[in-house]
């Protein structure tokens, strides 16, 4: 087991026993929700970054589901990935959601009726990226469930020119997802803002982010089952 998975674990099981730990579970394996998750939201909301942006994304996980309705309730387009990013990404417009279905459209199956599938090159430019996140440091390093997709998505969305590799990004977790020190690996996106229930902590020192898709990091089966990586790919080729 490597130092990343020892952190999830250690993690995961303290969010368990401390009885923390919400709906779906175990959290064991996800990004996992939290009691206060809400609390986290609001917080964020109440940001400068968030109140001047226009479009944000925010990753589809439990936790983040309050994010998700703030976005629409302020107004905001929300950009959403769907899940393994196997279908790009979602675009919800609030101006075509009714009032009364905001709530369901911020949930997984509420985003795929109301919003609409939309391939990277057609995105809006994105203003602030809200990440889920399984543990985070003081210095803005994060760890997700494993799998990659955070930092795939933002390598896809860099590719296409709809952020910039310095885009703020947050995480809303728990106070007890906050740990000292994880291992930095080239393909990994720091944060600039940690939320959780009780404060907000603004990283003054993240590492730098990649510039773009790093494929020695990739497997072909990855590549495989994630069809906007392998129309990338092709496009790279095909231009050698």
């Amino acid at each position: 087991m490597g130092l990343k998975e020892e952190i999830r674990y250690k993690i995961w099981k303290l969010l368990e026993d401390k009885n923390i730990a919400r709906f779906p579970r175990p959290v064991f394996n996800r990004i996992p929700n939290f009691v206060g998750a809400e609390k986290a939201a609001e917080k964020l909301a109440e940001l400068d970054i968030f109140k001047k942006s226009k479009v944000i994304k925010v990753n589809p996980d439990s936790p983040q589901e309050r994010v998700r309705e703030l976005v629409l309730l302020n107004n905001k387009i929300l950009i959403m990935p769907t899940p393994r990013i196997r279908e790009g990404f979602l675009l919800l417009d609030p101006s075509k959601i009714p009032k009364n279905d905001v709530k369901y459209a911020a949930t997984i199956k509420g985003a795929f009726k109301y919003g609409i599938k939309v391939h990277p090159r057609d995105l809006p430019n994105i203003d602030l990226i809200v990440l889920g996140a399984v543990a985070v440091s003081l210095e803005g390093a994060r760890i997700g469930k494993g799998e990659g997709y955070g930092e795939l998505e933002f390598a896809i969305l860099l590719e296409y020119g709809k952020i910039n590799k310095d885009v703020k990004i947050v995480t809303t977790v728990h106070d007890l997802q906050i740990v000292e020190k994880i291992p930095i690996e080239p393909f990994d996106v720091s944060i600039d803002y940690i939320i959780t229930p009780t404060r907000v902590v603004e990283i003054n020192n993240r590492h730098d982010r990649p510039k773009g898709i790093l494929w020695e990091y990739l497997s072909h089966k990855k590549i495989e089952e994630i069809p906007l990586l392998k129309e990338l790919k092709n496009k790279l080729i095909s231009q050698k």
